[in-house]
């Protein structure tokens, strides 16, 4: 008893939100009501019009043309009025629903951009683009069929039965009473039907992200031969996706033929009783042409409104798909007197620990002091913390216990803006944006100039690779950087950071995927980048980090060793195995 309360209760709090959504455009919302009042008054006018004309008409040897034409105008006026309040309605109604879809998506991709990495990684980005687009469109179709449908079908049915209590009460009550059997049986429909397109939405979404996750790997699908799996993978998907939409769509294609039976036995009452009435001379034939004109108009809407009902619990499984989203936790907000950092390369860490999931200890009580200018090393297997590390410093991930300071400053006192612009960042997974080479070069800085732009290309040793494209600077790319080789994005992500050079570098694994030829060059620019700025660099390949100020060796989330390279192979201990590991082969 109690889940269908419980679900009867989110879908009413999907709607208030929803109804909170289109309140800003509410002179819309009047302008269309007022539209559908008046096209509805007009239609409902029009059969009082032609049974007044069928009565001018039925006199034996007389037919009142003066009053038919006249009662002719008036229709015709009356359908033009009709015409453009629609009209009217509709342009209004697009507005509504378009505005509040451009408003959910924008406050989608802002929530998107203040959720923790921590809740990104709970998610396959798959799944935040079916939410976004699929879910999106399917939400304002169904706002829209509201809009112009239930308006202007509520209208129409308390229009009409007022209109036919004036003509003849006891025929309306006819129609009164054997309404409620239309209203259950599309309430009884709409309740199964909402389970099924919850479902629906939930399963495009997990098919979405199936096919991202194979576009972005089908390299590595192809090399495995996996592409068998992952067909088998997508067909137990689609089958699923398949069975689910099958049922909301029986449900939802029930929902018509039962009301129109209903609707079918309404205009049979009708038409007795009043035929009954007419031959008593209850009413004039004109009367009950009126009366079963206002039936058919009455029934109408009724299949109109339960098809609505029916996309409208579509369209809010969708919108609490995309509401899910919005509630999704954010990152901790700054305090409101969060400060600009003004970074002078020294970093603290002081009793640090932290954890990806409760059970499972990562870092413990990690200690450092970074002075200004430094380069610090970080080595070790994989799994022990390093990048770990390095998302702390850049507070993508907040510790859980301890302080990180930066000049002398918490990190969670000063804004995150200020703090991550502080460092420059080459990671060994490259990310371009969709543009042209020169904007991905100064993604980091919009407004370099050419000279800029081309100085720190030149010193990433980008130039001469770029200079070759068909279009050189000008060059577009899609965002997977389709066209050029994996080394060459990288050395355009490190052209990125050379023209901002900021106070502190990190390097994770920056030079990865460039050949030894290169690396050397770009080894080169990296020393001379490096002065004087506070550098943290984290290799596999130790030979690059020789050059290190202190090198922190990391096992299991802690500083095992540090020194520099010299001290450190003198000691004879983790590091030197590691060390000799990479060109003696031995196991550790």
């Amino acid at each position: 008893m109690h889940k269908p309360l419980q679900k009867q209760g989110k879908n009413k709090s999907v709607l208030r939100r929803v109804l909170y959504a289109v309140a800003p455009y509410w002179f819309f919302v009047l302008v269309s009501l007022l539209c559908a009042a008046l096209s509805v008054a007009a239609q409902l006018y029009v059969p009082i019009l032609s049974g007044q004309a069928i009565d001018a008409m039925l006199s034996a040897g007389h037919v009142n043309f003066a009053m038919v034409g006249r009662i002719a105008v008036i229709i015709a006026a009356a359908t033009a009025a009709t015409v453009l309040a629609q009209w009217l309605m509709s342009v209004c109604n697009n507005r509504v629903a378009y505005f509040v879809c451009r408003d959910l998506r924008n406050a989608a991709i802002c929530k998107i951009q203040k959720m923790p990495l921590s809740e990104l990684d709970l998610h396959p980005a798959g799944d935040f683009v079916s939410r976004i687009v699929a879910d999106a469109d399917v939400f304002t179709d169904g706002l829209l069929l509201g809009f112009t449908q239930l308006f202007t079908g509520v209208l129409t049915i308390t229009g009409t039965l007022c209109f036919m209590l004036s003509v003849n009460i006891p025929i309306t009550l006819i129609v009164v009473l054997l309404t409620p059997l239309s209203l259950f049986a599309a309430s009884f429909i709409a309740k199964r039907s909402y389970k099924h397109f919850k479902q629906q939405t939930e399963q495009r979404g997990e098919q979405t992200a199936l096919i991202n996750e194979l576009l972005e790997g089908q390299r590595v699908v192809q090399a495995f031969g996996h592409e068998a799996q992952s067909l088998q993978d997508f067909d137990k998907t689609n089958e699923r996706l398949e069975k689910t939409s099958l049922k909301a769509v029986f449900f939802s294609s029930l929902t018509n033929p039962v009301t129109r039976f209903i609707n079918g036995l309404v205009y049979a009452g009708v038409g007795v009783s009043g035929a009954l009435y007419a031959v008593s001379g209850g009413i004039s034939i004109g009367e009950l042409s009126v009366f079963l004109s206002y039936a058919n108009q009455y029934a109408k809407p009724f299949n109109e409104i339960s098809g609505v009902v029916t996309e409208l619990q579509n369209a809010l499984a969708c919108a609490a798909r995309i509401f899910q989203l919005l509630d999704a936790p954010s990152q901790t907000p700054e305090p409101a007197d969060a400060a600009v950092l003004q970074a002078d390369g020294h970093v603290q860490l002081k009793d640090v620990s932290f954890r990806y999931q409760p059970a499972r200890p990562l870092i413990e009580n990690l200690n450092l002091d970074v002075k200004p200018g430094q380069r610090i090393a970080i080595v070790g297997p994989t799994g022990c913390g390093k990048t770990t590390l390095i998302n702390l410093l850049m507070r993508f991930y907040d510790v859980d216990a301890g302080s990180i300071e930066v000049s002398g400053r918490d990190i969670r006192s000063v804004t995150r803006a200020s703090l991550r612009k502080s460092y420059g960042m080459v990671l060994q997974d490259t990310w371009l944006c969709s543009g042209t080479i020169r904007e991905n070069i100064a993604y980091g800085k919009p407004d370099a100039s050419e000279e800029e732009i081309l100085a720190a290309a030149k010193a990433a040793h980008a130039h001469s690779f770029i200079i070759r494209l068909p279009n050189g600077y000008d060059t577009r790319i899609s965002e997977d950087g389709a066209g050029i080789s994996q080394g060459q994005k990288q050395l355009l992500c490190i052209a990125r950071v050379m023209l901002c050079l900021p106070p502190m570098l990190i390097l994770d694994e920056a030079t990865s995927s460039i050949d030894t030829r290169t690396e050397i060059q770009i080894q080169s620019a990296f020393s001379h980048m490096m002065q004087g700025r506070t550098s943290f660099i984290v290799a596999h390949r130790l030979s690059t980090i020789r050059e290190a100020d202190r090198i922190l060796v990391m096992r299991d989330g802690h500083i095992v060793e540090q020194g520099n390279h010299e001290s450190l192979m003198a000691s004879d201990g983790f590091y030197a195995r590691l060390y000799n590991s990479q060109f003696e082969g031995l196991e550790l």
